[in-house]
């Protein structure tokens, strides 16, 4: 490639332009990707406008030029941006239209003739008057109403200076509020894109093997289990299941689905096996509904925001009732109408959007990905926080601790056969187990076992040389399975399982042996705990299907004194309700998709990174890090939303007080009450906007490694 070197500090940073026909912006995207992953390159930044590539480095920048000098027009590939590519793309897109829209404004009035500025005035104020119209024509006594009042009346006044200042600072306040939306957006988008890694695919010779989402492409055969998302659009081609299309439909009871039946990426598979044929690749899909749902659902929208929006709205009619008394006492129109132009309903509702919305961008920004307004709101005032222990609580990785032959298998055949049958399910514990028998070289092929069921939050059944095998809970072996054990077998296991979960491996209804699995807390587990009671949580609960040993070792660890063992995924969901029906406000934390029924339930709940794709997909909100120490973090940022609500509410009460006085008393002009209410109004939602809001102290989280 030839460039010409345009700046070199002789330190870390070089720019060099390669002219506007190098790449295209696609191409740039992809430039910045293979740049980025050479040796010594920081970080790179690309221009396909004037082919401006931006890189600072460490090293020798002989190297750097080096890398540049040798690349050719066939190694330029196109490539989609990456979060902070948009972000940057986002914040030049809306400075450039705050700036044409101030120039344009001042431009107008300093060179444009008279007539004309006021044509212009005019043509900006349509927009508002109509939509003041319509909520005439609907009886609606609104904030559009009181703006398009004021604009009618101020032009028809011939005060063409107090209009154009309301329209001008109504255009500025809405650029403002697309901006942060739009920044939110991009942060989210990037955040839920991690929700798909693999996949599991059927080839022609019907082997299954596991496959990076990337790589899946039309044609292809996806198995999708119980508890696993749908990873691209297709239709049914084996099995059938019940499958959530929430996220397509908002219904919320699962559809019964079967061969010949169309499925959608983004879908859950609650309960059955099917294979897919791949008829569209849309990984964007689930993220869109979910970013849709977040800008217009009314379900999402915070408590707080909806008291604000009802409340900026019934100040309205008092605005208007100001306004035409002061007429009739003082009979003057200037005096009416510095009334009618400061109002509080406008700052009230355009600010507390900003504030949740902006707040739900500093969460994404910080790995946390939440689903609405009225999420953040609840979890900065719920009192009570029910955890899951394993996975949750206790640490992402568990290993198996020893395996206990109890009948003809040897200890290394059971943890075989057990893995063969767990690799397929997304969560720690299976994981555990695959990752134990890779470990000991204990390979396996799909001939061992037939289909495979998933019975939620039991444990796993299929056909082994014709015999059920069963491998979960002891409640699931034991009693729903109806597995025989004797008083020996009993003692052994006794003798066992001490502090370790424990997984029992059936077959035949008799009981080959157990996976003894160790789950230590994770080691800032106690640390938050401690934290969150400072915050605020009064109670802290426990639930684990596991047995009373394990749970018992665990929550004395961590200071946990109210804690349930060996409970049911349909126990959990009504220990939940149980718990808010004595007035408590509850968030859930989990990450399995046996903990599914329990976060439904709460009123706020909590998805841990490696959570299972059913509980993402029902979860309020995702952890993106493999950390408690977020749990602090969402407190901290959800309590100061609120904190910023409540002072914006007191700074607008004021402000608009003294302008609206100011303007009845004659001190000031119409123009100027136009103008400072609108200042303020867009300088209150700029503020809400900025992440200096929700500066978090470091010291306050305390993150062990």
């Amino acid at each position: 490639m030839k460039f010409k070197i345009v700046y070199d500090n002789n330190k870390d940073i070089i720019r060099v332009r390669a002219g506007r026909a190098a790449f295209t912006t696609s191409e740039g995207y992809g430039l910045s990707q293979l740049l980025s992953q050479k040796k010594g390159i920081k970080t790179v930044k690309v221009s396909s406008t004037n082919g401006s590539i931006h890189i600072k480095y460490s090293g020798n920048k002989n190297r750097v030029f080096k890398y540049l000098a040798n690349l050719k027009k066939s190694d330029l590939y196109e490539a989609e941006p990456t979060t902070e590519e948009l972000s940057r793309e986002t914040n030049n897109h809306y400075i450039n239209k705050i700036l044409k829209k101030i120039v344009g404004r001042y431009a107008a009035q300093l060179f444009l003739p008279t007539p004309l500025n006021i044509i212009k005035i005019v043509y900006e104020s349509i927009p508002y008057i109509v939509k003041g119209i319509d909520s005439l024509i609907h009886m609606r006594i609104d904030v559009d109403l009181l703006d398009a009042t004021s604009l009618a009346v101020t032009l028809s006044q011939g005060m063409f200076g107090p209009a154009g200042s309301i329209v001008f600072l109504l255009g500025l306040s809405e650029i403002l509020e697309e901006y942060t939306i739009e920044k939110t957006k991009h942060s989210l988008e990037n955040s839920l894109m991690l929700n798909i890694n693999k996949v599991w695919i059927e080839t022609e010779t019907n082997e299954e093997v596991q496959i990076p989402f990337t790589q899946l492409k039309e044609k292809d055969k996806v198995i999708v289990r119980t508890g696993t998302i749908i990873p691209a659009d297709g239709v049914i081609i084996k099995g059938n299941a019940e499958i959530n299309e929430a996220t397509m439909t908002g219904e919320s009871l699962p559809v019964s689905k079967n061969v010949g039946k169309a499925v959608f990426a983004g879908t859950i598979v609650e309960n059955g096996s099917i294979t897919v044929e791949v008829e569209a690749i849309n990984e964007s899909t689930r993220i869109n509904q979910i970013i849709d749902l977040i800008e217009s659902s009314d379900k999402l929208k915070a408590g707080i925001q909806s008291k604000a929006e009802k409340l900026a709205d019934s100040i309205v009619p008092w605005n208007f009732a100001i306004t035409l008394l002061t007429y009739i006492i003082t009979g003057s129109t200037i005096k009416a109408i510095a009334a009618l132009t400061v109002d509080y309903s406008c700052a009230i509702k355009l600010a507390t959007p900003i504030s949740i919305i902006s707040a739900m961008r500093e969460a994404s920004e910080r790995e946390v990905v939440v689903k609405g307004g009225r999420y953040l709101e609840a979890y900065a005032t719920a009192d009570t926080i029910i955890f899951d222990k394993t996975g949750t609580l206790t640490k992402s990785c568990p290993e198996v601790a020893k395996v206990v032959s109890l009948g003809a298998l040897s200890d290394e055949e059971l943890l075989r056969q057990a893995a063969c049958i767990e690799e397929h399910f997304p969560h720690s514990v299976a994981t555990a187990i695959v990752n134990k028998a890779k470990e000991l070289g204990l390979n396996h092929g799909e001939e061992l076992h037939s289909e495979i069921e998933y019975i939620v939050a039991h444990g796993i059944a299929t056909t082994l040389d014709g015999k059920r095998a069963v491998l979960g809970s002891q409640h699931f072996v034991l009693e729903d399975e109806n597995v025989k054990i004797t008083k020996e077998k009993e003692d052994i296991i006794s003798e066992n399982v001490d502090k370790y979960s424990v997984i029992y491996f059936a077959i035949d209804r008799v009981l080959e042996g157990i996976i003894c699995i160790y789950d230590p807390p994770r080691d800032e587990a106690k640390v938050v705990l401690n934290k969150l009671r400072s915050l605020g949580i009064k109670d802290i609960v426990m639930l684990t299907g596991d047995s009373e040993n394990a749970a018992a070792t665990t929550a004395k660890l961590l200071g946990i004194n109210h804690y349930r063992s060996q409970v049911l995924p349909e126990d959990k969901a009504s220990i939940v309700e149980e718990i808010k029906e004595k007035g408590k406000k509850v968030i859930m934390v989990g990450d399995g998709i046996n903990d599914s029924p329990a976060l439904s339930a709460a009123d706020v709940s909590v998805a841990m990174k490696d959570s299972s794709d059913l509980a993402r997909e029902v979860a309020d909100i995702t952890l993106l890090r493999p950390s408690l120490n977020d749990l602090i973090t969402i407190r901290l940022l959800s309590q100061q939303m609120l904190d910023l609500i409540h002072r914006n509410y007191k700074l607008i009460l004021l402000l608009n007080t003294t302008f609206m006085a100011l303007g009845l008393s004659g001190v000031i002009s119409p123009s100027a009450t136009s103008v400072l209410h609108n200042g303020s109004t867009m300088l209150i939602g700029l503020d809400s906007a900025t992440s200096k809001n929700y500066e978090i102290n470091e010291s306050e989280i305390i993150d062990i490694e």
